[in-house]
């Protein structure tokens, strides 16, 4: 029932409104990539059950979250007084909304409070956190995203009493989280090289190449050609090692993935040399993907290739993903990560200063690598 609940909402989000029995009766609803980039938003009427009404609100979050679309639209239809600047206030603006319409849901706080991180809106999603904790003490990711975002923005002794707190409630897995967000602080420090390394493995290794979303006419972008060129001089100087090539968000019938290895092969690297990962839409997914063709190929050593201003929250990512791999398979890989960077900064002096913005991303995608959903049951 909540399945059929959620597919009415997305019909009322994208097709304005319509009866239940047209709901019924529609042969099929198409997907939010196949429909208008600018919906016809349906106004959320009070005459409807309060999940039904939750449900239209998620789904209008969703599709503007992945999509954007017309903010005057939604002013005047939905969010009347409320002035919108970006796809994330619409998604921000759902939210409140359906956290006014349930109070008692935990879960739509969470995807609340997620919002505003992505937004930088780091006191806001504090704020957020601390309802959740003041409802249920015991909310172990509650006090876990509470700390981390709170050390982010410098309360250090705001994030060691909920270490505390989080210890009191699971002493080992804090330990072991613990233990990541160390490797983290160490990752963070990393030498950022523009030059291809010397002595890199022979056998064994992989070159993963990072995708960038293609331009709406489903072309390559700039930095997107500027990781390939870096990822080239890797291969071509270590011929006998495999290349991943990641990114799966489609525009015009093509994929970062699918672009990338067309590239490489012209740029004469062998075709069989290249593996494709063309499911992922992020950096979370790109490492959790990737990290499955490792396994599969039997291949143990990493060299990441992305842009300078990537390549620390990629290194935490795949780290994590390495990690969980190994805990889920009873192994040790002693994993290696090396990297190479397309220098989109103005000098390599600037690309290794650490900004706050950096550190909350690198943190909120580390929360994610761990299994904390953005959006509890709708989006990692």
């Amino acid at each position: 029932m909540k399945k059929l609940k959620s597919k009415l909402g997305l019909a009322l989000a994208l097709c304005g409104t319509i009866t239940l029995s047209s709901a019924f009766a529609a042969p099929d609803l198409k997907t939010a990539e196949q429909t208008d980039p600018n919906p016809v938003i349906a106004p959320i009427k009070t005459d409807e059950p309060t999940s039904y009404r939750i449900n239209q609100l998620e789904d209008i979050a969703m599709y503007y979250y992945w999509h954007g679309g017309d903010l005057k639209q939604a002013e005047e239809e939905i969010f009347k007084g409320i002035t919108l600047k970006g796809k994330y206030d619409v998604v921000e603006a759902a939210y409140n909304e359906a956290v006014k319409l349930d109070p008692h849901d935990l879960d739509l706080k969470i995807s609340l409070a997620s919002t505003q991180i992505i937004q930088k809106k780091i006191p806001e999603a504090l704020k957020t956190y601390q309802q959740i904790l003041n409802l249920d003490p015991d909310n172990y990711n509650a006090h876990l995203l509470y700390g981390v975002y709170s050390k982010v923005n410098g309360e250090e002794k705001v994030y060691q009493t909920a270490i505390s707190n989080l210890k009191r409630l699971d002493a080992h897995k804090t330990n072991e989280y613990l233990e990541k967000f160390s490797a983290t602080e160490t990752i963070i420090k990393t030498t950022l090289n523009t030059e291809v390394p010397e002595k890199l493995p022979q056998n064994n290794h992989a070159i993963v190449i990072l995708g960038y979303a293609l331009a709406d006419d489903g072309t390559m972008r700039e930095p997107l050609i500027e990781r390939l060129k870096a990822g080239q001089a890797v291969a071509t100087k270590y011929p006998n090692s495999k290349i991943i090539v990641t990114g799966g968000v489609p525009k015009q019938d093509n994929t970062e993935a699918k672009l990338m290895k067309e590239w490489l092969v012209s740029k004469g690297i062998a075709a069989d040399r290249i593996l494709t990962e063309d499911k992922s839409t992020d950096t979370v997914e790109n490492a959790l993907f990737a990290t499955a063709i490792l396994e599969k190929e039997g291949l143990k050593d990493v060299t990441l290739v992305t842009s300078a201003s990537h390549m620390r929250r990629a290194l935490t990512i795949f780290t994590e993903a390495s990690n969980f791999y190994d805990k889920m398979n009873a192994k040790s890989s002693n994993r290696a990560f090396t990297n190479v960077v397309y220098l989109d900064y103005p000098s390599i002096k600037e690309a290794h200063n650490v900004t706050k913005d950096e550190m909350l991303v690198i943190y909120r995608d580390l929360m994610r690598a761990f299994g904390v959903w953005q959006y509890p049951g709708k989006q990692r």
